[in-house]
C-alpha cells in the first residue's frame, strides 16, 4: 500500500508541475481566435484513429488466435478455415482503412 501511495503522489507531482506549461498568454490566444480549431480537429482524428488502428489489430490478432486453434483441433478443416480467417482479416483491415478515409476527410 506504502508503494501505491508513493506511486500516487509522485504522479500527481509530475501532474502539477506540467500544468504551467500549458499556460497560455493572451496574445497568443488572440492570434489563433480565427483558426477554428484546425490543431484539435487532427489530434482528435488522430486519437480516433488510433482507436481504430487498435480495434482492427485486438481484432486481427483474435482471428488468427482462434484460426489457429481450429486447424490444430480439426486438421482436416484446416483449408476452410483459412479461407474464413482470410475474409475476416480483410473485412477488418478494410474498416481500418475506412478509419483512415475519414480522418484524411475531416483533417
Amino acid at each position: 500500500m506504502r508503494k501505491l501511495n508513493l506511486l500516487f503522489f509522485a504522479l500527481v507531482g509530475v501532474l502539477m508541475s506540467a500544468m504551467p506549461v500549458l499556460a497560455q498568454t493572451p496574445a497568443t490566444a488572440a492570434d489563433h481566435a480565427g483558426d477554428g480549431g484546425v490543431g484539435l480537429k487532427a489530434i482528435a482524428a488522430g486519437v480516433g484513429f488510433a482507436i481504430a488502428v487498435f480495434g482492427g489489430a485486438l481484432g486481427q490478432s483474435r482471428i488468427g488466435a482462434a484460426a489457429c486453434e481450429g486447424a490444430a483441433r480439426n486438421p482436416g478443416a484446416a483449408a476452410k478455415i483459412q479461407t474464413m480467417m482470410i475474409l475476416g482479416l480483410a473485412l477488418i483491415e478494410s474498416l481500418v482503412l475506412f478509419a483512415l478515409l475519414v480522418v484524411f476527410a475531416k483533417v
